[in-house]
């Protein structure tokens, strides 16, 4: 029993999972299938609760388990690990035929009156080091379990020290000099060496260097003089125009922390975000005050109103203003949506923002004369990098009117007309631009990489770009807006066996780790979290939801972690795998179903081009699972075998539905809300 508690702790570290199954060869014949779990705290309890298993699991092993599994139609392998306490044979390479279907066997022998653990397994699903860290977390388990029985055995590790230090220096992001200045000192820095080259341009107008840093100057100091300072919050609520840089850059320049608002966003919206940060004053135009009047207006505090052509009427001195700004400010605060319902403002620091804004201009290329486009609305925080980048090395930013962005025909003139070197796209609306030039040939001839984030991007889209566009990189950028933005950068120039998250960028570490923030073993899966420069100070005026998510970094006393809810897990090359967002986990009749494992497999049968899963309560009760997919019409038949063929039946969906194309949010991601109520209308 102690060694099969031993065995349950592995399993559990190398599967995320509180309850596992391994075959157990209690007998002469075929293993057993054995569950067991991990649920006891301490180790003594581990032992008893595998003490019971084993016993009871023994007294029926002569039940025909092979004749109920082929009665009830199970086809699949019960187990993929064998457990045998009593291995025979002591000669080297003696260790017997791992049965059929099994990946890795655990056998323990007592040659000359001393306990050995012997491993098979598969070499073409493990190599050798996997299976010696196998063999050590065996070990250390016994370890741990004689040296403490009474321990709480959650709160303790089965990696080497190797293997953390390994984790924490080698899957790190590369180390990078930052500039010795913030990000609109840099800024300036380009003003002065080349102030007549063309900064940003949108439509048929556009600002030189010199003409945005004087407009920027120039509000900057409107808003020193109402007595706005060092980390005051200032909300900018404009349209995306020439002026909105403007003030962004004003905002940085004087110390004060920029708060984006959308001026269409509801008055309601627009004051609880005014309220929950503590804004100061709100930087507004002519013609987007409406609803920021109603939300004015209901406030209790006073937040100042400052229209944009006022305070340029002012006069204001327009050379630089040389406020300090420390890297450790902060210098910008997004509200996210929040699992309650309550949106949470997310403050990152300068540091932060400048080391992001770096890993874009190494990782995508942007330099001297890049055209970025910028097409993300201001409340999203990729907004920022699409805004800034370009400025810092002497690019030019092209604002995409929205108009454009929501025509793909017009969307792709406008890149083409304006020369647009870098691009970022959700993969919903890449999808879009992809079937346009399937149907519309065409050259792009500036376009030198596009940046894809916010959804899973899938492979099959990338081969459809590579199709179309070989000379053209896709970059697959992850990252939260409560860590400064994208935080793992996948830079392709083909297409992969399978799409991942990459390696981290420059300056940021990325943790695997289980509930108790302690790194799970490389390639389990486990929750997502990061350290380093990227992680901002936490959430406006919100303590408690700050301390759910940030924590200190226990390898790195003194910085920060981030906890962010994604779940992943490490590739043997470094590289990050998303695995599914912790809360799109569900039960369905007792067993608990990651959403993005099923959606991942749909997405890998030929043919299906995208594809979303749901829960849906149907007609005579229960929950279950419905499919929508786009692309090539296939039958339920075929759906059900091909995703049987790699997913338990209890995670195969009850109902398939095919749409030439799925739907999407404003936001351009695919609209879940939309397919879950159509899922119930058609029960």
């Amino acid at each position: 029993a102690v060694l099969l508690a031993a065995h349950a702790k592995v399993l559990a570290a190398l599967s995320g999972e509180q309850d596992v199954v391994t075959g157990h060869t209690g007998g002469d014949g075929a293993p057993l299938p054995c569950r067991l779990t991990v649920a006891p705290p301490t180790w003594r309890g581990l032992v008893r609760s595998a003490r019971r298993v084993e016993a009871d699991l023994l007294t029926h092993r002569d039940f025909p388990v092979g004749e109920l599994r082929r009665e009830l139609g199970l086809t699949g392998p019960p187990y993929e690990v064998v457990f045998d306490p009593d291995v025979p044979g002591t000669a080297e390479g003696d260790a017997g035929v791992l049965p059929e279907d099994v990946v890795l066997g655990v056998g323990w022998s007592d040659p000359d009156g001393r306990t050995a653990l012997r491993l098979r397994y598969r070499t073409d699903v493990l190599d050798a080091g996997a299976a010696a860290r196998i063999g050590g977390y065996h070990l250390t388990a016994l370890r741990l379990m004689a040296a403490d029985a009474d321990a709480e055995h959650t709160r303790q590790s089965l990696l080497s020290t190797d293997e953390v230090r390994a984790q924490l220096d080698e899957l790190a992001g590369p180390q990078r000099e930052l500039p010795k200045a913030r990000a609109h000192e840099l800024f300036e820095r380009q003003v002065r060496e080349h102030p007549d080259a063309v900064a940003v341009t949108q439509g048929g107008r556009s600002w030189t260097y010199g003409e945005l840093n004087a407009r920027a100057n120039r509000l900057a100091r409107a808003l020193l003089a109402r007595g706005v300072g060092r980390e005051d919050v200032v909300a900018v609520v404009t349209e995306r125009g020439l002026d909105w840089p403007a003030a962004v850059l004003a905002v940085f320049k004087a110390g004060a922390v920029y708060l984006p608002i959308e001026p269409h966003f509801p008055a309601g919206r627009i004051q609880a975000t005014l309220a929950r940060s503590g804004c100061r004053l709100a930087l507004t135009e002519s013609g987007s005050t409406a609803t920021l009047d109603q939300a004015l207006a209901a406030l209790p505090g006073d937040v100042e109103k400052l229209l944009v052509r006022d305070a340029y009427a002012e006069g204001h001195d327009a050379c630089d203003l040389g406020v300090e700004v420390t890297p450790e400010q902060l210098a910008y605060i997004y509200f996210t949506s929040g699992s309650t319902g309550e949106p949470k403002g997310a403050m990152c620091e300068h540091a932060g923002m400048l080391n992001h804004l770096f890993a874009k201009i190494d990782d995508l290329g942007i330099g001297p004369g890049t055209v970025v486009a910028q097409t993300a609305p201001q409340c999203f925080d990729i907004s920022l990098w699409q805004l800034l980048a370009a400025l810092l090395v002497g690019g030019r930013t092209l604002l995409v009117e929205q108009e454009a962005v929501v025509d793909v025909e017009r969307f792709v003139d406008t890149v083409t007309r304006g020369r647009v070197g870098v691009a970022q796209l959700v993969p919903s609306y890449l999808e879009v631009v992809v079937s346009y030039l399937e149907r519309h040939p065409r050259e792009l001839p500036d376009l030198a990489c596009v940046s894809v984030t916010g959804e899973a991007l899938k492979r099959e889209l990338v081969q459809r770009w590579f199709a179309l566009e070989p000379g053209i990189r896709l970059v697959n950028a992850y990252g939260l807006t409560e860590t400064s933005d994208d935080t793992n950068h996948e830079v392709m120039e083909a297409v992969p066996d399978r799409v991942l998250l990459g390696r981290p960028v420059n300056n940021v570490r990325v943790l695997v780790v289980d509930e108790q923030s302690s790194l799970v073993p490389l390639g389990a899966p486990g929750l997502i979290a990061f350290s380093g420069v990227c992680v901002g100070r936490g959430y406006v005026n919100d303590p408690e939801r700050t301390r759910e998510a940030y924590r200190q970094d226990p390898y790195r006393p003194g910085e920060r972690l981030y906890l962010g809810g994604d779940w992943g897990r490490w590739h043997p090359d470094g590289k990050l795998e998303f695995l599914g967002r912790r809360d799109s986990q569900v039960k369905i009749r007792g067993f608990r179903i990651e959403i993005g494992e099923i959606e991942n497999t749909l997405l890998r049968v030929g043919g299906v081009r995208d594809g979303a899963v749901v829960v849906a309560e149907l007609g005579g009760g229960g929950t279950h699972l419905i499919a929508y997919y786009s692309g090539r019409r296939l039958t339920d038949e075929e759906l059900r075998r091909a995703l049987g063929a790699a997913l338990p039946a209890y995670m195969v969906p009850t109902a398939f539905h095919w749409q030439e194309s799925l739907p999407l949010t404003a936001n351009g991601k695919i609209d879940r809300k939309a397919l879950t109520a159509a899922a119930e209308r058609t029960a």
